[in-house]
């Protein structure tokens, strides 16, 4: 009798801790997941038989929780959690036998650990998806934005031109007229230059709006990288920065406008030069997948704040001094590799410094 009313209570233990996980996990805040799994840690520890030597230990990619130290002497039992069929991390009970060699878990007792570290694979899987989504969202809204501030830009840009022509055309005519007055030539080619300046922040414009025209070939890659090099070798000298170029090929080939392409690959170049330290590395890595081509330029610099990761591309963000930088570089690329059908992501390294990855379609 007293076997079974044993029996029972411990069901009735198990099953009032799967309600409490169930529960946790329910009410769970994503962002306290260690608070999670330490109240699914108690629960679990109340539900075996011997509570009082017992102690559970959850560990799930770097989160690691315990409900206190225990001797690798203790008795163990186990069971992994899967996120995604994919084993990530493990529940361990310890039951402390020092003070008797006679207790030991029930069969039923593993069947419930098995059960709970389900429903923490789970509850892990449901981070993952949410993260997820949150990060697509973000791209999305970024991809908005881009978008809009892309159409804005191309309206700016073709007000712009008309004004800009006259003012040149003008000033041209002006400065025959005014032959005789060095003051009035001097004060003419001046605004020429500016009005020069200005066509040409309008064509970057137009560059990240997509709106310059094109003319698309079968291009090897590999030459553009090449010629891009040999055009910054003293730039490369004059900064004390090293470069490396790693490729399984010789030839990779896509359909790109050859001026453009030379234009990506010159502007990321020029950036990672600007950011990297004396006697920096700038890896460029370019490899072929089964319908892109991809480029990554990885610099050791300092690598961006968090904050202005999503503001890299826009127009006239920069961080770099006053006059150094018109901000139009990175959108220029931008727009060159929308209009390509690509697409450019840029992060920050592990260590130091930051990546941009180019993904352009070979056909």
């Amino acid at each position: 009798m007293d076997t079974t009313k044993n029996a029972l209570k411990e069901r009735i233990k198990e099953l009032t801790c799967l309600y409490e996980v169930s529960s946790i996990i329910a009410n769970t805040n994503f962002e306290l997941i260690e608070d999670t799994l330490k109240a699914i840690a108690f629960s679990l520890k109340k539900a075996f038989q011997y509570p009082e030597k017992t102690d559970i230990l959850i560990e799930c990619d770097t989160v690691s929780i315990t409900t206190n130290s225990f001797s690798r002497d203790n008795l163990t039992i186990a069971s992994s959690i899967k996120i995604f069929n994919t084993e990530k991390g493990a529940i361990m009970v310890h039951l402390n036998t020092s003070e008797s060699k006679k207790i030991n878990f029930l069969k039923e007792e593993q069947l419930l650990l098995d059960n709970v570290s389900l429903k923490v694979g789970n509850l892990f899987e449901r981070i993952e998806i949410q993260k997820n989504e949150a990060s697509l969202k973000r791209q999305m809204e970024h991809a908005d934005r881009l978008s809009i501030l892309g159409e804005i830009t191309a309206g700016i840009a073709h007000e712009l031109n008309t004004p800009l022509a006259n003012i040149l055309g003008f000033s041209e005519l002006l400065k025959d007229d005014l032959k005789s007055n060095s003051k009035a030539i001097s004060d003419i080619d001046k605004i020429i230059k500016n009005a020069i300046f200005s066509r040409e922040v309008v064509k970057k414009l137009m560059f990240f709006a997509c709106e310059m025209p094109q003319e698309m070939k079968r291009v090897n890659i590999i030459v553009h990288i090449k010629n891009a090099i040999k055009l910054l070798d003293a730039t490369f000298k004059k900064e004390q920065v090293k470069y490396i170029v790693k490729t399984e090929e010789d030839e990779l080939w896509l359909r790109a406008d050859p001026i453009q392409l030379t234009q990506i690959i010159f502007n990321l170049l020029m950036n990672a030069i600007y950011f990297s330290p004396k006697n920096g590395l700038i890896t460029i890595n370019t490899f072929s997948s089964k319908n892109n081509i991809v480029l990554k330029i990885s610099d050791e610099g300092p690598g961006f704040k968090k904050d202005n990761l999503s503001k890299v591309f826009q127009p006239f963000f920069t961080t770099k001094p006053m006059g150094d930088g018109s901000g139009l570089g990175l959108s220029v690329v931008h727009g060159i590799v929308a209009s390509h059908k690509g697409t450019i992501a840029a992060e920050n390294n592990t260590k130091k410094g930051a990546t941009f990855t180019i993904t352009l379609p070979k056909d």
